[in-house]
């Protein structure tokens, strides 16, 4: 997970090293907005920028594509809270939930089935879980195999980004019923 600025996030499957190199270009592009219009850039101004750059690199010969998949999350003025998946190839789109990474189809499956709008916190977190739960390559899911955080506004209207702690996600896992041993049981 990596914070891009106050109010965006992100997650990366793929190349690593290609991530950073997006993510220190992504980060820049949000202090250089923020320089010059002095408020936060919009969510899908940021995306399209990271992905214009990806897309770049699938033009000409002689250079090598980045070979990594980001999901960002973040809030801004004119749409609120926001979920955008970008591919290698520089596409992207906006979604209310989806997953990147390996088994993302069966992730994506699971979502579409048991997604419902206007969830909570709580719940939405169950699901995440449960989630992981069925398509990591993993048998069973623990605090050492996991990074969660959250991205929400505070009660002061504040954007509120959160790593979760390794006893967090492993109180998160036990009051879902996703934590090891439970999984055998339920």
């Amino acid at each position: 997970m990596y914070r891009i600025d106050d109010h965006v996030a992100c997650a990366v499957a793929g190349i690593t090293s290609d991530a950073n190199i997006l993510i220190d270009k992504t980060r820049e592009m949000a202090q250089r907005y923020m320089l010059v219009y002095q408020e936060p850039i919009p969510v899908e101004q940021l995306v399209q920028g990271v992905c214009d750059r990806k897309q770049g690199y699938t033009q000409f010969g002689g250079l090598r594509p980045f070979g990594v998949s980001f999901l960002f999350a973040g809030w801004d003025r004119h749409y609120g809270l926001q979920l955008y998946q970008s591919d290698p190839s520089g596409n992207y789109g906006g979604w209310k939930a989806t997953a990147i990474g390996a088994n993302h189809q069966a992730a994506t499956s699971m979502l579409k089935q048991e997604y419902v709008p206007d969830c909570n916190l709580v719940d939405a977190t169950a699901l995440a879980l449960k989630v992981l739960s069925k398509s990591m390559d993993s048998t069973t899911l623990s605090a050492e195999k996991l990074e969660m955080s959250q991205i929400m506004l505070g009660a002061d209207g504040d954007i509120v980004y959160k790593i979760l702690t390794d006893d967090e996600v492993n109180k998160l896992l036990q009051d879902s019923g996703q934590a090891a041993g439970q999984q055998e049981e339920g």
